[in-house]
């Protein structure tokens, strides 16, 4: 069989990954994929929030996929190739998207170190997001962020609606000096010509190896060890006014430690869960898939930060069940 071609999808925390990858999904390309969704700590999210239609198969797992969960990723693609010569599983394509805070060089390096999975697959092009409005932030205090621009064939940088034309140049210009060899566009909430993306054989080994010699032996990677993540879990109905209202006086202290947090609501009133996401002071909710008859309804949250309140989100969050006395912040 021919190599299966491969899209690493990366960018950090918050980019609009899983935006782009929806929008990837919903595309009438006529494509069967297979996703492999990467997140950071005990708890997955990002498979809930995306659009499913019946032709992409969704694998998930936990954990830095460029650290301990690597083997994982060598499996998987194992077992994706073993379904697909035995005629149980058709897909076309692969796309991983990793979490935010990985570093894709060791994800590259699985498709050249690893001779079976280099016998199957080929790595068609590194895509990474940058968020226009955490760009400066983000590129200075995270060097994750710096190897996701470094490593890309193609750089798309989103929420660019949220700042002005002037303030979008100057990520631009960084991240023209940072990747010269990458094209750079706009994805507005996910939307980009999928044809710049996908089948553009974009990744280079070459011009890789002239920037990292070592890319194809130096496997080390560790992350900042303050970076932590918890869950926040609950079954009874919550109320998403007092959830916003909470969260809202939270961020004003402690928004620039929250790097990420998302999740699914279970909210009185609506038989649709509820997408909630932030990034650092940026907060909002969306209407996602309806529940199913008889589906167990449960709220989750997952936060990714440095030092975060956790007792006091916990014990506010649980405060904003429906029924519940209004929660307080008191930062």
């Amino acid at each position: 069989m021919s190599l299966v071609p491969v899209t690493i999808l990366t960018g950090f925390l918050g980019s609009g990954k899983t935006t782009l990858l929806n929008r990837i999904l919903q595309e009438q390309h006529g494509q069967r994929i297979a996703v492999i969704e990467n997140e950071f700590g005990e708890a997955g999210i990002d498979n809930e929030l995306l659009v499913q239609d019946g032709n992409e198969q969704i694998v998930e797992n936990n954990g830095c996929i460029c650290c301990t969960v690597r083997g994982d990723l060598v499996r998987i693609l194992g077992e994706l190739h073993d379904k697909r010569a035995a005629g149980s599983l058709n897909f076309d394509r692969v796309i991983i998207e990793t979490t935010g805070l990985a570093d894709p060089a060791p994800v590259a390096q699985t498709f050249f170190v690893d001779e079976a999975i280099g016998e199957r697959y080929l790595l068609d092009a590194i895509v990474t997001l940058v968020d226009a409005v955490h760009a400066s932030q983000q590129l200075d205090e995270h060097h994750e962020a710096q190897e996701q621009v470094g490593f890309a064939d193609r750089l798309l940088l989103s929420k660019t609606d949220r700042v002005s034309v002037e303030e979008v140049r100057a990520p631009e210009q960084r991240l023209q000096r940072m990747n010269p060899r990458a094209p750079i566009s706009v994805a507005h909430f996910g939307e980009t010509p999928i044809d710049k993306l996908l089948d553009i054989r974009g990744f280079n080994l070459n011009a890789i190896l002239e920037i990292e010699p070592d890319f194809l032996t130096d496997v080390d990677h560790e992350h900042d060890d303050d970076v932590t993540s918890f869950v926040f879990r609950e079954t009874r109905p919550l109320d998403l006014a007092r959830i916003e209202d909470f969260l809202g006086a939270i961020v004003k202290v402690y928004g620039t430690k929250m790097m990420r947090y998302k999740g699914v609501l279970n909210v009185r009133g609506s038989d649709r869960r509820i997408v909630f996401q932030g990034v650092h002071m940026l907060m909002g909710a969306d209407d996602g898939t309806p529940w199913k008859p008889g589906e167990a309804r449960e709220s989750r949250l997952v936060f990714i930060g440095r030092d975060m309140p956790k007792q006091m989100l916990l014990e506010g969050l649980s405060a904003c069940v429906a029924d519940a006395a209004p929660a307080r912040a008191q930062p």
